[in-house]
């Protein structure tokens, strides 16, 4: 049976919501770490079979298959292919799956999989509310088996977070230290250099701009996002700015190439879930 294995992989920092990677465009920001990512591995870009990168919200700059878009912004091989996918949040493992498939079926020997994102400039849910002129509210409403199957509930991930805290009985305390304590390590890991060899510099930014020095008494002051609600902007993912991209390579790659196996790809697995729950 043939073998997936990652060889190498690259990232930008994580920008914070207008921060230093919020004016950079997509494609510069993913073609930084695919540069980086060709000379770390030390392969010719040429042999790459394919570059699959996920993205969500592809309007504006991150339209037209923003995958391809980035690699030729990195002034790699023209006839080097690229594809993006959306499977949403996991858009980027997705690409990572659909890399390792191609190299486990035989088909390709160097895949590159990775994802970018410039949340700055394409503000989340962007791409389901563009065609509002052209009278589409959202992308489910106007379909009748959506509505015979879910009817008008609220497809939303404040409202999927509060019925999940509820259902499961997940305190606002609870959520508010576990975030403290998030934060609390990735500054620790910062200090101690984990990230340094992972991450690629762009545009004058060095490190991720998340994380920060808790404050308890300012996260217990928040008022909730929804009425009633426990969720806060303290205990939700933050609004960021990123890249990142790796390498798949096959055993014979591996092997014609010099490269370092870092991890081997031997299974993977996906599952849906209620569209109005999300994440259960």
């Amino acid at each position: 049976m043939a073998e997936a294995y990652l060889v190498e992989a690259v990232r930008s920092p994580v920008g914070r919501r207008g921060g230093g990677l919020a004016a950079t465009h997509p494609a510069d920001l993913g073609a930084a770490v695919l540069t980086a990512l060709v000379e770390r591995a030390g392969i010719d870009p040429g042999a790459v079979d394919d570059v699959i990168f996920g993205c969500v919200d592809t309007i504006g700059p991150q339209a037209g298959d923003v995958a391809r878009t980035c690699w030729l912004a990195a002034g790699l091989p023209e006839e080097v292919p690229g594809v993006t996918v959306d499977r949403q949040c996991g858009s980027s493992q997705q690409a990572v799956h659909f890399a390792a498939q191609a190299v486990l079926s035989g088909t390709a020997d160097l895949v590159v999989a990775g994802g970018v994102q410039n949340m700055s400039a394409i503000p989340i849910s962007s791409a389901m509310t563009v065609a509002q002129p052209m009278g589409f509210p959202d992308p489910f409403s106007g379909s009748i088996g959506w509505q015979q199957r879910y009817g008008a509930q609220e497809v939303d991930q404040i409202r999927s977070a509060e019925m999940i805290a509820e259902h499961w009985g997940i305190s606002r305390e609870a959520m508010e230290a576990f975030a403290v304590t998030s934060h609390e390590r990735a500054i620790a890991a910062r200090a101690e250099g984990r990230f340094v060899r992972e991450i690629v510099p762009v545009s004058g930014l060095t490190q991720d701009e998340g994380p920060r020095e808790p404050n308890l008494e300012k996260i217990r002051s928040l008022k909730p996002v929804r009425e009633g609600g426990s969720i806060t902007a303290a205990v939700s993912s933050q609004i960021s700015d990123g890249a990142a991209a790796l390498l798949v390579a096959s055993a014979d790659a591996v092997r014609r190439y010099g490269l370092t196996p870092r991890a081997r790809i031997h299974h993977l697995s996906a599952r849906g879930a209620d569209p109005v729950w999300m994440l259960t």
